[in-house]
């Protein structure tokens, strides 16, 4: 049971995601109702069977000040795709400073990226344009519903409806 359920707020806008044992109990207790739900798979009691969900949308309206990615390690290779920003190998990943700390390069999306061990050692306290190194993608921060939508691993076809909206700027 790895799969995920978007949770939305009372005004249909995405929260996030959650495992779908902790989707239906948020269903089964009143707290969400269930919007869609998964075709051919179901979750079963000794008496009873109930649809498994995809998406579910809380009854009550949560209110969050500010929504969006927290920068830290594992989302910052998440958004790079596993992968060296340089050569492209999945193995022994680490962070690298586009511009380095040394030469006043900040701790920040556009400035870190997922670099392996050996591609971070042979740039060293250059920056890619002086080691001869290319960048597959620029760093960029992505928005929350950009990050749930590439980002979260597998999405179901029901998140679509609700991921393409645009978030609202504040």
């Amino acid at each position: 049971m790895g799969r995920k359920v978007l949770v939305l707020n009372q005004d249909y806008s995405a929260l996030g995601i959650c495992s779908v044992p902790k989707a239906f109990l948020l269903v089964y207790l009143n707290k969400a109702e269930l919007v869609a739900k998964s075709q051919g798979f179901v979750l079963r009691t000794v008496d009873d069977e109930y649809p498994s969900p995809t998406v579910i949308r809380l009854h009550r309206y949560i209110h969050l000040p500010y929504k969006g990615v927290m920068l830290n390690r594992q989302n910052i290779f998440k958004r790079d795709g596993n992968r060296c920003q340089y050569c492209g190998k999945h193995e022994d990943l680490t962070l690298d400073h586009v511009l380095p700390k040394s030469r006043g390069g900040k701790t920040n999306w556009d400035n870190l990226i997922t670099a392996c061990k050996r591609c971070n050692s042979q740039k060293g306290d250059l920056t890619p344009e002086e080691a001869g190194m290319k960048l597959y993608q620029k760093p960029f921060k992505p928005s929350f519903l950009v990050f749930l939508r590439d980002f979260s691993g597998s999405v179901e076809e029901t998140w679509m409806p609700f991921l393409a909206k645009r978030e609202k700027m504040y």
